[in-house]
């Protein structure tokens, strides 16, 4: 008993009543009293629980430095005296307490928007009268803190960020400071030399270099160096990049030019990571949001790609192979690239038309038109190489695309072979700078040569392609020219050269909500002001591979346009055969190719081996044919 008395709680004070004073509660400050003696366990009975205003002024005092084991029989009687004491204060308190004390309504104070209203008032109690007042009161009271709680959350925003580009620009200033504290030294001609002679500079170094010569090409007046020239410092900084990401020169400064400085870092940096697997649900079959729970089931962890297009899903992770689900198999959708999406999109095929598809393996873009035709109207799908129709037509037998017939023709030959299409879309052949991220190889194989070959077959495909369209088609007439490269030969120059050679076509909007207007003037090179137009995609900048796309209107031709066409018939016949008027006007010939000629017997020969395959298809033998033509 002694033991556990020692910790117990001490006795409380009795309350003295203050009937004078009955008005707001104030804190009362007690005047100091002797520590009673130790409470005992019996103490802490039910007339405690009865009594709260008694426990709640009571003083709590540490008996720690009491002696338990000496007085306890003077405790229990102190105990005894100190409750019968207190019970009987707490009776003469309460004879004299009113039933209610006037407290003031904090709620009515504050939703008092004016703070005149009376005492009366505020602590009236809330009848009918007085309801809708202090309800607009409130209302108005809510909305001015609402509206005060935005403007001073838009305040610390904005101080939030100017703050944050203090500390970034400081932070550059420091950690320049702190990594030299001298100016950056460009390094001289004699220098590189000696750098590639030792196999070339540290990877670290050519990192460390890169990010300051940004910097001084940032503010070049202020931070150059003395005597040095600002190309000298691009020159460098060209040569890093090439050197650092693995491009030849020629390349590394082809593309560095298509951007300012700290964003062709960022182009360069996006294209060493992968771009995200997107694929596109054939609505021939399925829809997107049952397609989405299919895979969701099956360990996919996916979501739609943007609101731009509603077929379209991104894949983050799956937990099977993405290109071998049961679903892929039943042809429920198409691995795509999300710029695959765009040409499609930008052409817009109805139902019921006839389209053509000029280089369309492997079949993402021909299902596409298949799917948003429903099925119904012709799409040609053509492509120059023989070999890759074989996944063109087993895309198209996949998803289930019964409007598309296959064929492989050479597109410059395809307005002779065949044309009146109300939409022709036309993805040509390019170097595929735009797709850098999946095919790294692109970096060192691209040449000057290789521009310029390119950009000439672009030229001959678009115009045979803007010849193949039915200008008097009532739902169509529109041609997409569309490259997944981002140089200016291949896109801009392409299209304001048909724009020149077709008088009778003009650029329209592609229909796209995003994507940067195209030049309408590089390096010195003026195009047509339409060209602003069409649209280029970029991986730093719309995380999908690099793309352009170009909406071309096709109209009838005037007579004088007929009358001028044929003399630019007769250029393009001179480029094709080889004859090239030089500076002086006069004509001269190129070496021309060999003149073509058949040799019957080879022929014939090629004839009879195809005449024995059909034979053996058919279950005859072969040497009967040899008996049929000697008797022939």
């Amino acid at each position: 008993m002694g033991r556990r008395a020692k910790h117990k709680q001490g006795a409380p004070e009795p309350l003295v009543s203050d009937s004078t004073n009955l008005g707001k509660r104030k804190h009362r400050v007690d005047p100091p009293a002797t520590p009673p003696a130790k409470k005992s366990k019996k103490a802490d009975g039910p007339k405690d629980k009865g009594k709260g205003k008694n426990v709640a002024n009571v003083k709590i005092v540490d008996q720690d430095e009491e002696d338990g084991w000496d007085d306890v029989e003077d405790l229990k009687v102190q105990t005894k005296s100190l409750f019968e004491d207190s019970d009987d204060d707490g009776e003469a308190l309460g004879d004299d307490l009113p039933d209610e004390f006037p407290f003031e309504d904090d709620d009515e104070d504050a939703g008092s928007p004016s703070g005149s209203s009376s005492d009366d008032d505020e602590t009236a109690p809330t009848t009918m009268k007085n309801m809708e007042k202090r309800s607009k009161a409130l209302d108005a009271l809510a909305d001015a803190e609402a509206a005060m709680d935005v403007e001073e959350a838009q305040e610390a925003f904005q101080d939030d960020e100017d703050d944050e580009l203090v500390d970034d620009a400081d932070a550059m200033e420091d950690d320049e400071d702190e990594t030299s504290a001298e100016p950056f030294h460009l390094p001289t001609p004699e220098e590189r030399a000696d750098e590639k002679a030792a196999g070339g500079p540290d990877v670290q170094l050519v990192q460390t270099r890169i990010r300051r010569l940004v910097r001084v090409l940032g503010n070049f007046k202020k931070r150059k160096e003395e005597g040095r020239l600002r190309s000298e410092y691009v020159d460098q900084l060209v040569s890093d990049i090439a050197s650092y990401y693995g491009y030849n020169d020629f390349l590394a400064e082809k593309l560095f030019q298509l951007f300012s400085v700290p964003e062709a870092i960022e182009f360069f940096e996006s294209n060493e990571l992968p771009r995200p697997v997107t694929i596109r649900t054939n609505t021939l079959r399925t829809r997107r949001r049952d397609l989405a729970q299919t895979l969701v089931n099956r360990g996919v962890n996916l979501e739609p790609i943007g609101k731009w297009t509603n077929v379209g899903l991104q894949i983050f992770e799956s937990a099977v192979p993405i290109g071998a689900t049961p679903e892929y198999l039943a042809g429920h959708y198409m691995l795509q690239a999300a710029s695959s999406f765009l040409p499609v999109i930008a052409l817009s095929p109805q139902p019921h038309e006839r389209v053509l598809d000029m280089a369309s393996s492997p079949g993402g873009k021909t299902t596409h038109m298949a799917a948003l035709m429903q099925n119904t109207g012709v799409i040609f799908a053509n492509d120059a190489n023989k070999a890759r129709t074989k996944s063109l037509s087993a895309n198209v037998h996949r998803l289930g695309c019964k409007n598309v017939v296959v064929c492989s023709y050479d597109g410059r030959e395809f307005p002779k072979v065949m044309g009146g299409f109300d939409r022709v879309l036309l993805d040509a052949p390019c170097s595929g700078t735009g797709v850098i991220s999946k095919d790294s190889g692109v970096k060192i194989n691209k040449s000057e040569r290789d521009f310029t070959l390119l950009s000439h077959l672009q030229k001959q495909l678009i115009l045979c392609a803007i010849d193949s369209v039915q200008p008097t088609s009532k739902s169509g007439g529109y041609l997409v020219y569309s490259t997944c490269s981002v140089t200016v030969d291949e896109n801009e120059s392409v299209v304001n050269y048909a724009l020149r050679k077709r008088p009778h076509v003009k650029l329209v909007e592609t229909g796209l909500e995003f994507g940067r207007e195209g030049f309408t003037s590089f390096r010195g090179k003026k195009f047509d002001e339409s060209l602003k137009l069409t649209r280029r995609f970029y991986p730093h900048v719309h995380n999908m591979d690099g793309f352009y796309v170009a909406k071309f209107r096709i109209d009838k031709k005037s007579k004088a346009e007929v009358t001028g066409s044929k003399e630019g018939d007769e250029d393009e016949e001179r480029q094709i055969t080889g004859i090239v008027d030089d500076e002086n006007g006069e004509k001269m010939e190129e070496d021309k190719p060999a003149k073509v000629v058949f040799n019957d017997e080879e022929d014939q020969a090629l004839i009879e081996k195809n005449k024995k395959q059909q034979m053996k298809k058919r279950g005859i033998r072969p040497f009967k044919s040899k008996a049929i033509s000697a008797a022939s």
